[in-house]
């Protein structure tokens, strides 16, 4: 089935671009948001339009004429300026929703995080109807479930939307995850208990979950207002992985072993630091960043089987042979 005219904003981005791909594979007739122009994108012939999330005006005429629109443009992280973060992450979504329903865009469907329910506390298989939490350690997560809530708004208005949350995407191209990992590899440390799990998504995975919401909606809009987590349905120890990654890329494992208390003394610290000085490159670890390296947070994905038939279509261990062939390309 055709979804129409097709927008997804943050095209030229990670998960952005691994789902213009397959859309294109799916001959849609797709558009690409983005600040910048990406030439990966020219070559799949997307027609791409250049503006600011934060520009209402821009965003408007980006999606005038458009049947479904995929937001997935945001600013990740774990530290920096408040303002930065509310500008893409709030501000933006609130100027897609008003455009979607200033021009009767057919769906939306929005790319959250499940970051935005973290207590700082062990998650193990937690569904939906989990509440978000009463405070944030940092903006990315706090703002992800502003904007959240704002679709969700959205959606009891009549706007027909499906909002997604998947866990530490990955995969070849991947821009954030892995690099870090890798960057850091000779000063990581085990943070908290070994044994502690964690569901993650690999990219092409989660393009599909998207797109199966994105078909599933035009044919039931009753999922609309509906939150789905997506993942590799694999839960595992999240240092197990970041060692997969390593080998992955010829790196020896991680060594030695901190704390988590202590991790989260030294967050406490370097954000204290960081923010007396105005430095602006992350910390070598943050509050946010210490809980979340010690707890266990994986998810019970059944509402997105169910609904939308999601399944994970490439295993874990397939998407780390993808990887290394990607990070050993050269």
């Amino acid at each position: 089935m055709s979804l129409g005219k097709t927008l997804v904003t943050g095209g030229g981005g990670f998960l952005g671009k691994a789902l213009v791909r397959k859309l294109t594979d799916k001959k849609e007739n797709v558009f690409s948001f983005s600040r910048s122009r990406y030439m990966a994108l020219d070559e799949l012939g997307v027609s791409q339009i250049q503006g600011d999330l934060a520009d209402a005006g821009a965003v408007s005429d980006a999606l005038n004429g458009m049947d479904t629109v995929f937001h997935v443009a945001a600013k990740p992280g774990i530290w920096g300026d408040y303002d930065d973060y509310f500008r893409i992450n709030v501000t933006g979504t609130v100027n897609v929703i008003n455009a979607c329903m200033k021009h009767k865009v057919k769906q939306l469907i929005y790319t959250s995080s499940p970051s935005v329910v973290f207590d700082d506390k062990d998650m193990h298989g937690a569904n939906e109807s989990v509440p978000y939490p009463d405070k944030y350690l940092a903006p990315y997560p706090e703002t992800k479930a502003l904007a959240e809530k704002k679709v969700i708004k959205a959606a009891g208005q009549g706007l027909c939307v499906i909002i997604l949350r998947p866990h530490l995407i990955w995969g070849p191209e991947d821009n954030h995850l892995v690099p870090g990992i890798i960057s850091r590899a000779k000063r990581l440390k085990v943070i908290g208990p070994d044994t502690d799990l964690v569901d993650t998504i690999y990219v092409d995975n989660a393009a599909d979950a998207h797109i199966l919401a994105a078909e599933k909606l035009s044919k039931n809009p009753d999922l609309s207002g509906n939150i789905y987590f997506i993942s590799q349905d694999e839960p595992m120890s999240k240092w197990t992985l970041a060692n997969a990654f390593l080998a992955a890329a010829g790196l020896p494992p991680i060594k030695g072993h901190l704390s988590a208390r202590v991790a989260y003394a030294a967050g406490w610290l370097f954000e204290f630091i960081y923010r007396t000085f105005g430095i602006k490159k992350d910390p070598p670890m943050t509050r946010f960043a210490a809980k979340e390296l010690a707890t266990s947070h994986w998810f019970d994905i059944s509402r997105a089987k169910n609904d939308l038939g999601y399944a994970p279509k490439i295993s874990t261990q397939e998407g780390l042979q993808r990887l290394k062939v990607w990070l050993n390309r050269k």
